[in-house]
């Protein structure tokens, strides 16, 4: 097999830092480069280690400009760094099993990956170095035992790090799952949990009406909770890997899982519903004693503008706002609703 990866890029283009290929000896492949003229240039060479029995890895440097990509229509203008490695044997497999358990845990991880040994002494180009959520070295799959490079620029997986290349070494982190949280399991709620997991989310609904939570509604979902909303919410774990979502069927449901939410460590709380109904909430809640602070963090109403009509366009507003605050951190501010979402 030959390993493709992209390990940089400038600008526009069709796949980012991080997205794979591999090529088999008859051609078949799996993942994407983005397609086009690139995706197959970098095939037929994979290819060509084949049949020349070639075994060191590859570095190719490809720009998106007029002359380059114009039978593709993939004049993104951009650049695209990609690394091909031949591999085979028990390193590669043992190093990518560390990954997969790593995806499997959802704690998020980082891989270095050498481009440039001349910057990363000691290193071989393709060497590759997997570092956990706390940036402790897992596994690594080298040309030679002996090598090591500088692994002091990796940073913590919590302030939404990019990819990025520095001293020879490109480095490509994987964000740690989040765990979405959907208080209510009708129509919203179900376009919501399907929408999402498609998208990576580890998806929890919660409902008193095993009639609407159950797994006919929800094959998608990882977790189904049929119990009262204010027992299962107060019992429930929460951290900042925790999104949550309200949806419930009625003002006093929402209220209600809303004063269980908005204290939380959740890095997200949405409430769905109208401007007024949201005020009133936000009212009986100070009366409960929830502080201002608290709901200061509520998303509400949740989504982002696309003038939503119907309950999937509804999801999709509301799923587009999740992968925003997931991806680009809470400092995002999408359009909001400005008219009524009412659950």
């Amino acid at each position: 097999m030959v390993l493709c990866q992209v390990v940089e890029t400038r600008g526009s283009t069709p796949q980012k830092a991080g997205a794979l290929m591999v090529v088999d000896p008859s051609g078949g492949q799996l993942g994407t480069l983005g397609g086009g003229c690139v995706e197959n240039e970098v095939k037929q060479k994979s290819l060509r280690h084949f049949d020349s029995d070639g075994s060191a890895p590859a570095l190719h440097s490809y720009v998106l400009d007029h002359d380059y990509a114009w039978a593709d229509g993939l004049i993104c203008g951009g650049k695209m760094v990609i690394v091909s490695q031949p591999f085979a044997g028990p390193a590669p497999i043992a190093y990518f099993r560390t990954m997969e358990r790593a995806i499997e845990l959802g704690d998020g991880f980082t891989e270095a990956v050498v481009v440039n040994p001349e910057q990363a002494a000691g290193s071989a180009l393709g060497d590759r170095f997997l570092f956990n959520g706390e940036g402790r070295l897992v596994a690594r799959w080298t040309s030679s035992e002996t090598a090591d490079v500088e692994v002091s620029g990796i940073r913590p997986l919590h302030d939404r790090p990019k990819p990025k290349v520095e001293r020879g070494i490109a480095y490509l982190p994987s964000l740690p799952r989040v765990r979405l949280v959907i208080v209510g399991a009708g129509h919203v709620g179900q376009a919501v949990a399907d929408l999402a997991a498609r998208v990576d989310f580890d998806v929890c609904v919660v409902d008193d009406r095993r009639q609407y939570a159950n797994p006919e509604r929800f094959p998608r979902a990882d977790r189904l909770i049929v119990g009262p909303i204010g027992e299962v919410l107060a019992s429930m774990e929460v951290t900042p890997r925790t999104y949550a979502l309200i949806v419930t069927r009625g003002h006093g449901h929402d209220q209600e899982a809303l004063y269980h939410l908005a204290p939380t460590s959740a890095s997200y709380v949405g409430l769905i519903g109208s401007r007024r109904k949201i005020r009133l909430i936000f009212e009986g809640l100070r009366e409960q004693g929830i502080s201002d602070e608290a709901l200061s963090r509520v998303a509400a109403p949740v989504g982002i503008d696309i003038g939503s009509q119907s309950v999937v366009e509804i999801a999709i507003s509301i799923v587009a706002e999740l992968i925003a605050r997931r991806n680009l951190g809470p400092g995002i501010k999408g359009a909001r609703p400005e008219s009524a979402n009412c659950s």
